[in-house]
């Protein structure tokens, strides 16, 4: 994005495109909620209750601005391609913008986004919802965020609230909106029709490439061998199911059960523990985590020491356009047992640093496109074939400075992820010197959540104290 384009001008490019990309593909088609998921939530709590109108209006204008909001998912009669995004003619904003009154302060405003979070999306409507919850404490109310993640991943959705929230309380007078996209909507058959004729036209490219291929393999079989091989090896040690075994004590898990738990404190601090440790804010997060989870498995007596984690890692590179999923999910296995809190930073820095040079983490784009030309049982089941973790883990930076919604100051952004699968999703977002941490617990699997919620916070204590 460049830095001199006004905030609405930058938010007018995101996701403008009229395709799906591969990645998004993956993600619409192989979805299963609730099970496999692919709802992301944030919970947005402001320092006081915005005027009901002037709120619609900013999501009216919003809107407007950003044209993903305004579209519908159009699937191709034969999966030959990538769906479309085409505009919805019947968009309803009532439909997606929500309020509900709360007396039970923090905890009942979870609830409301817990229901919100669990609840289908309806896919053939623009895939997001918003809700204002009125009624807590000291006139503050909260707002939760819904996207599927075929909109947005979580990276792409603070992107998107940082560029058409204000950097002031005042209302602003004749805002501008985008240009309306000049896209013809296509018919499913018609969307067939193209895929099989961008396959046609893409086959001497492929053919080229194989060729070269080929001929590398002939000319240097050793070279072509060994990379083969070690590509290979790196795609074993990035799923391997193995790395560590599952704790019997977050076992079964059904993923319909979502349980919200969120925690907060100042980035700087995390930053220090982080930098004492040797490593990140983020490996702090992670050894925070860590910490909690070995606390929960004392207070039932069950041993643990590795735990197999799931960790988002982005796909992003400079030249990739605004929006759109760019991430990876990797397996490693985190140490639990390490009392000592500095060495378990450094032992989560090293483990993550191993993973994000893996061959085959760049690869894993190339892959897209083959699974996406799957029918969506075959990709479904695939999925439920791919290792499982106890714990995922996710952070996202978010904006340094103050914004506001329709005149109400942002004061925390709690993020929430799907369960795909695992007891935990633990996600952090950055949000003007706080870190704040949003747990969606399987509740299933974690069926005292009162005492896991008081484990993580100790966990997060513990390595802050360090």
């Amino acid at each position: 994005m460049n830095d001199n384009m006004p905030a609405w001008e930058a938010a007018t490019l995101w996701h403008r495109s009229q395709q799906m990309t591969e990645l998004e593909t993956a993600i619409w088609r192989s979805e299963q909620h609730p099970q496999q998921s692919a709802t992301l939530g944030s919970l947005l709590i402001l320092d006081e209750t915005p005027s009901w109108s002037r709120l619609r209006e900013a999501h009216e204008w919003a809107t407007r601005v950003v044209a993903r909001a305004r579209q519908r998912v159009l699937e191709p009669a034969l999966p030959t391609t990538a769906p479309a995004w085409v505009e919805d003619e019947a968009f309803y904003l009532d439909y997606h913008l929500r309020r509900r009154q709360v007396t039970g302060g923090l905890a009942e405003a979870l609830e409301v986004a817990q229901l919100e979070a669990m609840t289908p999306f309806d896919r053939s409507r623009p895939l997001w919802t918003a809700t204002l919850i009125e009624g807590l404490p000291d006139g503050r109310c909260g707002y939760f965020l819904k996207l599927h993640h075929s909109m947005a991943d979580g990276r792409d959705g603070v992107e998107l609230l940082s560029l058409v929230t204000s950097r002031t309380r005042e209302h602003t007078d004749n805002k501008p909106i985008a240009a309306p996209m000049d896209h013809p909507t296509p018919d499913p058959v018609a969307l067939s029709v193209k895929g099989v004729s961008d396959a046609l036209d893409a086959a001497p490219e492929l053919a080229r490439g194989a060729a070269r291929l080929g001929w590398k393999a002939i000319t240097n079989p050793g070279r072509a061998l060994s990379e083969s091989v070690r590509f290979g090896a790196s795609v074993r040690r990035m799923l391997d199911p193995q790395l560590a075994p599952p704790s019997p004590l977050l076992s079964p898990r059904d993923g319909r059960a979502w349980h919200f738990i969120v925690l907060d404190c100042p980035v700087a601090d995390l930053k220090a523990a982080g930098k004492t440790g040797g490593g990140s804010m983020y490996d702090a997060f992670a050894a925070a985590l860590l910490g909690g989870l070995q606390r929960y498995h004392d207070h039932h007596g069950v041993e643990l020491h590795d735990v197999p984690v799931s960790m988002a890692l982005s796909l992003s590179r400079a030249d990739d356009p605004m929006g759109g999923g760019k991430f990876a999910g990797a397996m490693l296995a985190l140490p639990a047992d390490v009392d000592d809190v500095d060495d378990r930073i450094a032992a989560v820095r090293g483990e993550v640093f191993a993973v994000r040079t893996e061959p085959a983490l760049l690869g894993l784009r190339k892959l897209a496109p083959v699974a996406n030309r799957l029918p969506a049982a075959i990709s479904s089941l695939a999925m439920q074939f791919t290792p499982s973790a106890d714990l995922a883990i996710s952070s996202i930076p978010g904006v340094p400075y103050e914004v506001f919604m329709a005149g109400a100051r942002i004061e925390k952004v709690y993020p929430f992820g799907p369960l795909p699968g695992v007891a935990v999703m633990a996600a952090m977002v950055s949000h003007n010197g706080t870190a704040c941490i949003g747990l969606n617990v399987d509740a299933t699997a974690v069926p005292d959540t009162d005492v896991f919620a008081e484990c993580m916070a100790a966990g997060l204590s513990e390595v802050l104290g360090a």
